[in-house]
């Protein structure tokens, strides 16, 4: 039997406009909509901006996690090797996980919608997956070198933005925060350096 999730851990986003590094990879967001009062709104200009799914129906960004709480994963590209693998590994997060903690899981990424599909083929990533082919939401959020982060988040309550490739979240600490049960990831084999 698995242990209690812990408590969510959340930290505050400052409402301050800032300079930040470029994300080039995976900028895990854990987005809650709540009151005011719990985190930094979501600009509605953001929050109406389309992302599509894999059939291409156009849904608003906000729409996403306006009823709902959500871990929003923002990927490089469907390319990107280490983007592929952290998918890998969140394909490996049990729904059971995430209807206990009544949470979802959405991964956006910056390709065609046609793209999808054989990218959940080739990571078994059966949540939510949605793209932004013009980077609109990337490109308002800050996820450019360079550029400034405004209001971001229908109330986000923590953002991780990518130092540079390899500087991912680790996601136990991810879904920690937001009070779903972590995930054993040591099943996955050893590098064996050669």
């Amino acid at each position: 039997m698995a242990a209690p999730a812990l408590a969510p851990i959340t930290r505050q986003v400052s409402g301050r406009t800032a300079t930040v590094p470029v994300p080039s990879c995976p900028a895990a967001a854990a987005l809650v909509p709540s009151g005011p009062a719990r985190g930094q709104p979501l600009a509605d200009a953001v929050a109406e901006l389309p992302v599509l799914d894999s059939s291409g129906r156009r849904v608003p960004f906000g729409a996403l996690f306006r009823e709902r709480r959500a871990i929003v994963v923002f990927v490089r590209h469907f390319l990107c090797y280490t983007c592929k693998e952290y998918v890998e590994d969140l394909a490996k997060i049990p729904k059971s996980f995430l209807q206990e903690a009544d949470v979802t899981l959405i991964v956006i990424g910056q390709s065609s919608y046609h793209h999808i599909e054989p990218f959940c083929k080739l990571t078994g990533y059966c949540h939510e997956i949605y793209v932004d082919p013009e980077r609109e939401i990337y490109k308002r959020l800050g996820m450019k070198r360079g550029e400034e982060v405004t209001s971001s988040g229908h109330y986000i309550h923590f953002i991780h933005r990518d130092r540079n490739r390899l500087d991912h979240k680790p996601i136990n600490s991810v879904l920690q925060l937001v009070g779903v049960q972590q995930v054993d990831f040591t099943g996955r084999p050893s590098v064996i350096h050669v």
